[in-house]
């Protein structure tokens, strides 16, 4: 016998901070409101969006056995924030640990071995934002939280510091109540202290965004698209500014999310001289290798050029 209660139970057990269930359905605005951000070309060069968009926007398309969505959140937050860096070029706190999807992917496989253990011949996808479905829905319809302006899933106990996961079930749990409400309010916080205008309410033109940039981009900066405002990895701006997270965050325990003292100390000069071996070496099972030292160290160029 599984249960929903039992599921949960077992999740936060393995190192989960939030878990909701939802019944798998089509999500048919959300699908339209997708296609039109496409056709926009405000996802950039990021193809393997659009490739895949049928089954972003319907959940079907991608498991066609779905009957249960189960949304998991993992607290990443570790109390930090660029202050603490000893060099002046920012790094996004979210790689500062070890590869979240290798930390989630683990956790998610346990919790669907667990449920199988429960209830024979299950099948399950674990999930994490490497799937083609759209997280931060299915987390909203399990009662994790909202998405807010500046696009990210908000909790009201962890605000947006939160890793998501998810597992596809072919059988049906009782779900939770949907999160209903937005409680960004008349806030622009995150709109506003964006430097390079990429937020709009509730949408993100990824070709503006410096996150898009240090690390989904590939190849040179074009002129007018190459102000990362320091940042050399990602980019914590909208979320550092977000009233919820100043308010509600909470310092995670998860050891494997634990900063990198490579990350955290190093100097402006060792990120100016880094080479293979120093890369491989502070980015082993890090979400940060996929760049690899080319797109690094053209992020670095780009910063310190801008100094002068």
């Amino acid at each position: 016998m599984i249960t929903s209660d039992i599921i949960k139970e077992k999740a936060i057990e393995l190192g989960f901070h939030k878990v909701g269930i939802a019944k798998a359905a089509k999500t048919e605005q959300e699908q339209e409101r997708l296609n039109e951000w496409l056709d926009q070309k405000k996802h950039a060069d990021m193809e393997w969006i659009e490739n895949r968009k049928s089954e972003r926007g319907n959940i079907f398309n991608y498991f066609s056995e779905a009957k249960t969505v189960i949304s998991l959140g993992m607290n990443y937050y570790v109390g930090k924030g660029q202050s603490d860096l000893t060099s002046d070029f920012k790094f996004s706190n979210y790689a500062w640990g070890d590869d979240y999807h290798l930390v989630i992917k683990s956790k998610l496989f346990s919790l669907l071995e667990f449920i199988k253990n429960k209830k024979s011949n299950v099948k399950g996808l674990v999930c994490v934002d490497t799937a083609p479905i759209m997280e931060k829905v299915w987390a909203q319809r399990a009662g994790l939280g909202w998405q807010g302006k500046h696009t990210n899933l908000i909790s009201t106990d962890f605000g947006s510091w939160l890793f998501l996961g998810e597992i596809i079930i072919d059988f049906e749990l009782e779900p939770d109540d949907p999160f209903t409400k937005d409680l960004c309010g008349s806030c622009t916080a995150c709109i506003d202290a964006c430097p390079t205008h990429a937020l709009g309410e509730y949408e993100l033109d990824s070709g503006k965004c410096i996150s898009y940039l240090t690390i989904e981009h590939r190849g040179d900066f074009i002129e007018g698209h190459d102000d990362l405002d320091g940042w050399i990895y990602g980019c914590d701006i909208c979320q550092e500014v977000c009233p919820w997270n100043i308010s509600f965050s909470k310092i995670s325990e998860e050891k494997y999310f634990e900063p990198r003292t490579d990350i955290i100390n190093n100097t402006d000069q060792k990120w100016l001289e880094i080479d293979q071996e120093k890369f491989s070496a502070i980015f082993k099972k890090s979400a940060a290798k996929r760049i690899k030292l080319i797109g690094l160290k053209r992020n670095i160029k780009s910063v310190n050029e801008s100094k002068k």
